[in-house]
């Protein structure tokens, strides 16, 4: 018997290599820890969503082990419909091996309603279409009347009030027709699955937007382990598309894209040239100096770290809001004294006064604020200065006296090989100090990045008392590292025009 679920389905209809590497070698599907919090955040919205409709009954059964039990779900779910239950949570079907469960099967006179919740802010998505198809198509073999089919989202302009309001936390969008004509690519998709499935060889199946649409793919790295490294693909500012495009034309590797007299311009051609031969660094003394003669000192070299909770948990907050709850400042003198300041919040407290407040203490009125892509230290000061109306005036003027220390590498000033065309902090810095261990953010301990940090604070809640205080040292070592490296990475701004 052929044997799939939903999530097989949809992973098949973006690309058949998926379903058949998940099968064969699952040992190559690789996610991050940001990505896979995204994934534990969705689960935590499917459980909110099921109170939307008032009383349910949900069907989630696990073994022994831990595993989910589907053939007691299975049980429970015909003993539900038998009852003729209105709202049953997780309702699982299975036709000849195709199995689903649904999120919410709502009785709607002699039929039932699919409601399919996702944790996106928009129901735009085509997957979200064929998934809510296939289940139509095993519901309707099992003998279910289903009239009707919805998705329930996300609704970001929800403000959280002190009481979660989940009639409004989410935006309900009936996708019916969507449906009904997607359902006529199931049972020739199936057919086709089954026979992807069951051969030994991997499907011939070259690289595509499939790729990244509707998803990154977790194989990527190993669709492309055979690329010369660097590839075409690691080209700096350039479309998906484009590269793809590329790559079907044979050029794959640098050397072919000089020879295909592919047209690069800026720091495209620089990425390619010195890539191909070590030309160790470029400096642009005029465009540094330049930049430089825009810092006047004081110089607060600051960062921030967030976290982006899909549930809002602070009053006035909405969902996927980025809330600031850790900053770092090394602040610079000019004899050269360097001070620092940091703040770490507390994740049962709303943090954004604290921290607010500390800013506006720690950050001198005359300093010059230096930051690291300054789009997302900005944004978070306009909102503050929009929360909290008594630190605006202080807030804004931090807000009008940064200056971004990315210039310099992003305009091409400040170039070498190790860049490898990316100018992200953890790409600019080992780049610019390979033997420095001091600089080296893989010899810290438990947060090494961004998305990390933000996977961590929020389990700082739970934690015992020992095992937060080590978290808690951990995050602040990270984000102290991040604005030490900015001051590093300025000094030898200053160096190289010396």
């Amino acid at each position: 018997m052929f044997y799939f679920s939903k999530s097989k389905y949809c992973d098949f209809r973006q690309c058949p290599k998926i379903s058949w590497l998940k099968k064969y070698k699952p040992e190559e599907y690789h996610i991050d820890a940001e990505t896979q919090a995204r994934f534990d955040a969705g689960n935590e919205v499917g459980d909110l969503a099921m109170g939307l409709f008032g009383d349910f009954v949900e069907v989630t059964s696990h073994k022994a082990g831990g595993g989910l039990d589907l053939d007691k779900m299975k049980e429970l779910t015909k003993q539900y419909l038998a009852e003729g239950r209105d709202n049953i949570c997780e309702a699982s079907f299975d036709y000849q091996g195709l199995y689903c469960a649904v999120d919410i099967l709502r009785k709607n006179g002699d039929g039932y309603d699919i409601y399919e919740v996702k944790s996106s802010t928009s129901p735009d998505h085509y997957v979200y279409i064929v998934d809510t198809a296939y289940q139509k198509y095993v519901l309707e073999r099992c003998g279910v009347r289903v009239r009707r089919i919805f998705l329930v989202t996300v609704d970001t302009s929800y403000v959280f009030g002190g009481t979660l309001d989940i009639s409004k936390f989410f935006r309900i969008t009936e996708v019916t027709p969507l449906v009904e004509e997607e359902l006529k690519m199931v049972e020739t998709s199936l057919k086709e699955a089954e026979k992807v499935m069951s051969a030994p060889t991997e499907p011939a199946v070259d690289l595509s937007e499939a790729c990244r649409d509707p998803y990154p793919c977790a194989f990527f790295g190993y669709c492309t382990r055979n690329l010369p490294s660097p590839s075409v693909f690691d080209l700096y500012g350039c479309f998906f598309k484009k590269k793809l495009e590329l790559y079907h034309r044979g050029v794959h590797s640098y050397e072919d894209i000089l020879k295909a007299g592919v047209k690069l311009t800026g720091i495209r051609r620089m990425q390619v040239d010195y890539a191909l031969a070590d030309k160790g660094a470029y400096v642009d003394r005029a465009g540094i100096g330049e930049f430089l003669k825009t810092l006047s000192f004081p110089l607060c070299f600051l960062d921030f770290e967030s976290v982006q909770p899909i549930i809002p948990q602070y009053v006035g907050t909405r969902p996927y809001q980025q809330i600031p709850v850790q900053y770092s400042l090394h602040i610079l003198q000019t004899d050269g004294t360097l001070a620092h300041r940091e703040f770490l919040g507390r994740p049962e407290e709303d943090p954004r006064r604290a921290l607010a407040e500390g800013l506006v203490a720690d950050i001198p009125a005359d300093g010059r604020v230096i930051v690291f892509n300054k789009t997302f230290e900005c944004n978070r000061l306009k909102e503050l200065a929009a929360a909290f109306p008594d630190l605006s005036e202080h807030l804004l003027r931090i807000m009008d006296n940064v200056k971004d220390l990315l210039v310099p590498f992003q305009k091409g000033y400040y170039y070498t090989r190790d860049m490898g065309g990316s100018f992200s902090i953890k790409s600019v810095l080992p780049a610019l100090f390979p033997d420095d261990p001091e600089l080296n953010y893989h010899n810290l301990e438990g947060v090494h990045n961004g998305g990390e940090a933000m996977e961590l604070f929020p389990r700082l809640k739970g934690m015992p008392e020992e095992e937060r205080a080590k978290a808690e040292h951990n995050l602040l070592k990270y984000c102290a590292l991040d604005t030490y490296a900015m001051v590093k990475v300025y000094e030898e701004l200053k160096r190289v025009v010396s």
